[in-house]
């Protein structure tokens, strides 16, 4: 019990840390936007800047030297603006640009809060409503693994895809943090998999893992094509999404096939026992009313120990007020249909408040102060009118059992959009910190997003294959190769398709970056030595295979770092 209060009590401790700091940064935000008197030694650099040639912000702050011009400059320049909500580079370089050693600590932490917040999001809202979804729609295990589920575990990539693309029209950052994650999760975590569990000669199904394979193979074969041209219509965007679609068609009927020809054998093999028992067996009587027996279920109870009541006085209540500004905006906007969480207050206010804040998403990309007040006068009768139907048609002992789809929807639908407001700000983040740094965007995207994104990926799937046998390494397996599959079919189709869309009957410009056909060639380097070591390993998890993947993924990264730090100067 000890134990059990003691990780309560930290993981309390850490939610009233990141708390306290988002109130912390909330301020900084607001006392960055009082503009620090101009430094008189900078302004004839600063003007000869924003008359110059720099076309990216970063340019034009790495020709500064001091945090006053910057700060000027920032304040000057549109190319400088925010991608999100809150103004970072103002916040570093006009509070912090005297101490630039707190102002890098404080957005290192802030992007740990905005990763977890993501995770959070999509584990406490997003995953619970597909999953409700799954059930209410009746879809087979394998229809809701292919679609709900790879939704719900790529919804981080897919939305901070989206957002690089349409937000931030950087397509090139979106690209490099899909095709990072990707590689990061095919060879990496499969590399770390074979390398922890290669002596225990546990081996994976040969069909699934081609199929899978080779499917990503062909997924990343058209992108590729499609970087090559630098171009992409809205119907290549489709065939190019239409993949997706064939994997999930072709993996339903497998799974149809094999279903079928269990039940089969099993038939088969229950009549062969009968006979031999000296059972007369009656045809296809005998098939339509066999019965097999079954073991009776076990029941299991989970016991949760409650901390003493006398330990939960000041510190818990103070917990829950300072988490307010993180938990009461999802909670009071995302309906949750559930037992154990059904509150019908916040679920009548969520109605009122939803389309508020879906309205105040779309008027964000937009300007025009009478357009936004009309908008807002519409969703706020919206919102009021649905506010009293939830009241009239809802009960405060359970969840609503009429229109329980329509609930759902809702739920799922402001999941998505506070997944995207949350990835919004982490990529507006990212290319903050790439303008701070002088890097680029993209490599942040290929190494800091993507490897924030895959590290639920790689703690799960390597504590699966680990500890549950050869059904925990092949679950493990496929994980490694469907998800990716997902993420660059639908997390780049997606964006592709509306951007594209956003140029029709022109085309869309695919980003100009010679490193992302680089980084597409590792990827498929990895998938075709796997492709080819484990079928010659009998589908075992060899130390070879491991060992070669890890090898693969170390080399692109050192090679991709040093090109970034200066080490290496090589022409592409």
């Amino acid at each position: 019990m000890a134990s059990l209060f003691s990780s309560r009590l930290s993981s309390r401790s850490l939610s009233l840390l990141i708390d306290l700091f988002f109130v912390f940064l909330i301020y900084l935000h607001f006392a960055s936007q009082n503009p620090p008197p101009p430094h008189s030694g900078s302004i004839e650099a600063l003007n000869s800047l924003v008359g110059g040639d720099s076309d990216s912000c970063s340019g034009g702050l790495a020709a500064l030297d001091d945090h006053r011009s910057k700060c000027s400059y920032i304040r000057s320049q549109s190319k400088c603006g925010p991608q999100g909500y809150i103004d970072y580079l103002k916040i570093f370089f006009c509070i912090f640009g005297q101490s630039p050693v707190l102002g890098h600590l404080v957005l290192s932490v802030w992007l740990f809060v905005l990763f977890y917040l993501l995770g959070d999001t999509a584990a406490s809202y997003f995953c619970p409503s597909l999953d409700s979804l799954s059930k209410v729609l009746k879809l087979s295990p394998t229809m809701a693994g292919v679609t709900l589920l790879s939704l719900g575990n790529g919804a981080p990539d897919l939305f901070s895809s989206v957002v690089s693309f349409t937000r931030s029209n950087d397509g090139d950052f979106g690209l490099n943090s899909i095709l990072g994650g990707a590689f990061f999760v095919s060879s990496f975590v499969v590399g770390t998999i074979c390398v922890l569990i290669g002596s225990r000669d546990v081996s994976i199904d040969r069909n699934s893992f081609i199929r899978d394979v080779v499917f990503l193979l062909v997924a990343l074969c058209c992108l590729g094509l499609i970087i090559f041209v630098g171009r992409v219509t809205i119907w290549a965007a489709l065939c190019y999404l239409s993949i997706y679609l064939l994997y999930v068609g072709f993996l339903s009927v497998s799974h149809f096939f094999d279903r079928k020809k269990r039940m089969s054998d099993q038939i088969l093999r229950s009549r062969e026992d009968l006979a031999e028992m000296g059972v007369p067996l009656l045809g296809c009587i005998a098939e339509e009313k066999l019965v097999l027996p079954e073991k009776p279920a076990q029941e299991f109870k989970v016991v949760f120990l409650e901390p003493p009541k006398r330990h939960r006085s000041c510190f818990f209540v103070l917990v829950s007020i300072v988490g307010l500004p993180l938990y009461l905006p999802r909670r009071l906007t995302i309906p949750v249909i559930c037992e154990e969480k059904w509150s019908r207050p916040c679920a009548v206010v969520s109605t009122a408040i939803a389309p508020v804040l879906l309205t105040e998403l779309y008027c964000s990309h937009y300007s025009g102060s009478r357009r936004n007040l009309f908008l807002y006068i519409i969703s706020g009768s919206v919102g009021l009118i649905l506010c009293i139907l939830a009241y009239l048609t809802t009960e405060k002992s359970h969840p609503p059992r009429k229109f329980s789809l329509v609930w759902l929807l809702g739920g799922f639908t402001m999941s998505v959009t506070w997944t995207y407001i949350i990835a919004q700000e982490l990529v507006s983040l990212l290319i903050s910190l790439g303008n701070i740094f002088g890097i680029s965007p993209s490599v942040l995207g290929l190494t800091v997003l993507a490897w924030g994104n895959s590290l639920g990926d790689l703690i799960a799937n390597v504590t699966v294959a680990v500890h549950g046998g050869n059904d925990g390494a092949q679950i493990a397996l496929s994980g490694c190769y469907a998800g990716p599959l997902f993420n660059t079919v639908i997390g780049l189709g997606v964006p592709l398709v509306i951007s594209s869309l956003g140029e029709y009957p022109g085309v869309y410009i695919i980003p100009s970056d010679n490193s992302l056909l680089e980084t597409l060639g590792f990827l498929m380097v990895g998938l075709l030595w796997a492709l080819v070591i484990m079928p010659k390993k009998k589908m075992r998890l060899d130390k070879l295979v491991g060992g070669g993947l890890l090898a693969i993924y170390l080399c692109f990264l050192s090679l991709r770092l040093a090109r970034v730090f200066g080490v290496l100067d090589i022409d592409r």
